[in-house]
């Protein structure tokens, strides 16, 4: 651990600095937070069949309880309205929809989404939906998943129902959540679900990932009226490991990687191919018109950015002779993930988005931290997840006080939850959980952040 910082470091701002129109939400996932994993005719996800091999997850945990949101929703809105959270970022799952990812709905879960939307609405808390963060129904994986075309098609009819049945309530859409996230880890790495990997695998994941998401923009224009249109990319700030040429170039390898891959299509500048070569492999997956079908015209852009890597170049890397060198051997505060406490790195990345021309509005959908969490006496003294949120916040008002463009901020996240590969360990949460009682309580970062929503 390199040196911490004072929890109040002269913050000093307001949430009405930020503007009147500035939005202020929190964000939660399905398989993260729902459990009742095989409640009321629900199909099976590729998580629940990811997390039955027990090697593949911290402990051999799973999201099968996780925080009980399914039975618990109405407890945590409330908890939520009782914060002064005005807007809730939350994901449909797919396989609660429709359990074999096709052909039939599930009328349970149609009516436990709607009875969601509904009760927000009635706390005055604006519903933001995510249509597809990570947990594809097995079936569909069975068929290939994201890397068979046909997942063109049941995408498009998954979003009509998803607008059909939830359009006249809800007006804010994210289509996909960190799609480099979801093809890198689940079908390049194996590291998360399906588990898959290798370039064959992950190319056409790729290409297939992003032409749903101007697909799911489309149909989303198409069926639900006056709908505020977006979708979220991982990113963070990129830096060479030094002034050597060919660290310099590693670091423009990984940027085109990790933070250009689908943002720039969605653009209609194709794929970052000139700073990325092995992206050229990617035309063995296009058709006739995909170049154009790759571009959609968002309301606004979600960034995810949470730290910075430092990269260098590496011949034993394939591809793309780059490597990370991890927080840990550079020294630095981080985070209980290794992920390096660099708040400017928030800043960089809302000035990298902004210089693209033809983003609306960006967003910042996720930020946040975990560091080691003791509930003692009913309180969790979570003083370095303040100074965290603080700091970069600081970064995201300065990047505003400079002209960019930036219109919200959510933390991630509401509760603790199920941190995907990482279980239960890593706590990200405002509230606290305990796994065993399901009992909540308010860290005092969630006190801090609820003070500060209302402190004009």
């Amino acid at each position: 651990m390199g040196p911490s910082f004072s929890s109040e470091s002269g913050f000093g701002l307001k949430s009405s600095d930020f503007g009147p129109d500035f939005i202020w939400g929190v964000s939660t996932a399905a398989y993260q937070i729902e459990g009742a994993y095989n409640s009321d005719d629900k199909g099976e996800s590729i998580w629940d069949r990811f997390t039955m091999d027990y090697k593949n997850i911290h402990e051999g945990q799973n999201g099968q309880i996780a925080c009980d949101f399914y039975n618990r929703y109405k407890t945590d809105i409330l908890l939520m309205k009782s914060m002064n959270i005005p807007h809730f970022r939350f994901s449909l799952a797919w396989s609660r929809l429709i359990p074999k990812g096709q052909g039939k709905l599930n009328t349970a879960g149609i009516d436990f989404y709607n009875r969601v939307i509904d009760l927000c609405l009635e706390c005055g808390i604006t519903p933001w939906v995510t249509l597809y963060h990570w947990d594809l129904p097995q079936a569909l994986e069975e068929k290939g998943g994201w890397t068979n075309r046909e997942i063109l098609n049941w995408f498009e009819t998954y979003v009509r129902h998803c607008g059909r049945l939830f359009g006249d309530r809800v007006k804010n859409w994210i289509v996909l959540n960190e799609p480099m996230v979801f093809t890198g880890a689940g079908y390049f790495l194996g590291a998360h679900a399906p588990g898959k990997k290798g370039l064959k695998n992950f190319l056409p994941a790729v290409h297939h990932a992003a032409l749903c998401q101007a697909l799911g923009g489309k149909i989303l224009r198409e069926t639900v009226e006056n709908a505020i249109i977006g979708t979220t990319f991982s990113c963070s700030q990129i830096t060479p490991y030094s002034t050597k040429r060919r660290d310099i170039k590693a670091a423009k390898k990984a940027d085109a990687l990790l933070n250009r891959l689908f943002i720039e299509p969605s653009l209609g500048m194709g794929y970052p191919v000139k700073d990325l070569k092995i992206l050229r492999r990617l035309e063995k997956y296009h058709k006739p018109e995909d170049c154009k079908n790759l571009i959609f015209d968002y309301d606004f852009i979600g960034i995810q950015n949470y730290t910075r890597e430092v990269v260098k170049h590496s011949f034993t890397v394939p591809y793309i002779r780059s490597k990370l060198v991890s927080a840990p051997k550079r020294n630095v505060h981080t985070t209980l993930m290794d992920w390096e406490v660099y708040p400017k790195s928030i800043h960089a990345m809302i000035a990298q988005f902004n210089a693209y021309k033809g983003i609306k509005k960006l967003i910042v959908t996720e930020n946040g931290a975990a560091f080691e969490d003791t509930l003692i006496n009913n309180t969790v003294d979570d003083k370095r997840r303040q100074s965290y949120l603080k700091e970069y916040l600081k970064e995201v008002y300065r990047a505003k006080k400079e002209g960019l463009a930036i219109d919200g901020y959510f933390v991630w996240t509401f509760t603790d939850n199920f941190e995907w590969a990482e279980g239960y360990y890593p706590r990200f949460g405002l509230v606290h959980i305990d796994f065993e009682t399901q009992k909540r309580t308010i860290k005092n970062s969630g006190i801090w952040y609820s003070g500060f929503l209302v402190d004009q």
